[in-house]
């Protein structure tokens, strides 16, 4: 008899995993951007010491991995699996970022939906007691996505208003089971002051149907995301019996400023209050960059929810400051040469609940 599931797309954690710590490497542009101040680690560079975009990313892809690790108090060896992905094709960055750590290794592809695709598969692995830690991860890279999707950048080629920035960055968690006893953790709050640290869990996992609008344009991904980032919520919200009000934050990975607004009106339309859907909801690519800093149809890609999730979420939640957050990376399933062949673009999202643990870790 299936006890976890609820509704038709919904399944739920009991044993509510805890993720034990976060790491978040972002580039130069996100590191000066709004949400500046809450990454881990931001490049003066974004070569990262490296002689290709790719083995820059990967690298930022390690640093994030080895940061959470060190944080957890974990050693490699009590970590049973490792979950992450990228944009790149045969998962360049993370494949070779899991060579060099040795640790048992799942490559994730849901294009930018990757971090909250692993962070649920890591949650069913802790949960079912299959693993007592896992790691997961994802990374993005601006260069490396322009010459595998678009154009080399010595092209020089002109990006239209709706092209979205693929963000260079990359985020990381440990997620342990729920049971796990830990020593209380300890933060500076917002006022500088020392405090016991909420633990932050994964209570419900939704996952996402591919919704295609029939969007063909791959310089239009914000709109061609946003209504399977709609359907997800939709249906997690009649899964679970709950209403936007029960979340403090509801937050998109990918969306864009564009997709952002589409998210909101689809929502609206649906029946959900209009006040709510604007002060609860926002999305990562529109967080994480200035339209200032010209990014167009703002941020994208698998790093862009990974490191906002790991920095500006998780810290927030250890804070006290959100008590409960529905994340949701958003995906474009478009390969190299599909919009060429016609084809338009299936979106995906999934949707992670979590709650914060005001008793401590």
């Amino acid at each position: 008899m299936i006890k976890n599931r609820r509704g038709k797309q919904t399944v739920l954690f009991p044993g509510k995993p805890v993720i034990l710590s976060a790491a978040s490497v972002v580039g130069k542009k996100e590191g000066s951007g709004p949400l500046g101040q809450w990454f881990d680690t931001k490049l003066q560079d974004d070569t990262f010491g490296e002689k290709t975009w790719e083995k820059s990313e990967s690298k930022m892809l390690k640093t994030a991995m080895t940061e959470a690790l060190q944080k957890s108090g974990k050693t490699k060896e009590e970590i049973g699996a490792m979950l992450s992905g990228d944009l790149l094709n045969q998962l360049m960055s993370s494949s070779f970022m899991a060579r060099d750590l040795h640790i048992p290794f799942l490559g994730m592809y849901g294009a930018c939906s990757t971090m909250t695709e692993s962070l649920m598969l890591g949650a069913v692995l802790t949960d079912g007691q299959y693993s007592d830690n896992v790691m997961i991860g994802a990374s993005s890279h601006y260069c490396t996505a322009e010459r595998q999707f678009r154009m080399p950048l010595e092209h020089g080629n002109q990006r239209p208003p709706s092209a979205q920035w693929t963000a260079t960055a990359a985020g990381a968690m440990v997620l342990s089971c729920g049971s796990q006893e830990t020593s209380p953790a300890f933060m500076t709050d917002g006022e500088g002051k020392a405090a016991v640290a909420a633990s932050v869990r994964v209570t419900c996992g939704t996952i996402g149907k591919i919704i295609d609008a029939g969007v063909k344009d791959a310089n239009h991904m914000g709109a061609a995301m946003a209504p399977a980032a709609v359907d997800t919520l939709l249906n997690h919200l009649e899964d679970t019996g709950k209403s936007i009000t029960d979340y403090d934050l509801i937050l998109t990975g990918d969306l864009g400023y564009i997709g952002k607004d589409i998210a909101k009106d689809l929502l609206v339309d649906a029946g959900l209050p209009q006040k709510e859907v604007e002060n609860r909801y926002d999305d990562c690519g529109a967080m994480i960059f200035e339209k200032g800093q010209d990014v167009h149809g703002g941020g994208s890609g698998c790093g862009c929810s990974a490191s906002v999730f790991a920095s500006y979420v998780y810290k927030r939640m250890k804070r006290g400051e959100l008590e409960r957050v529905l994340i949701m990376s958003t995906g474009a399933l478009l390969s190299t040469i599909s919009p060429f062949q016609g084809e338009s673009i299936p979106g995906i999202a999934h949707a992670i609940a979590l709650e914060a643990d005001k008793g401590g870790i």
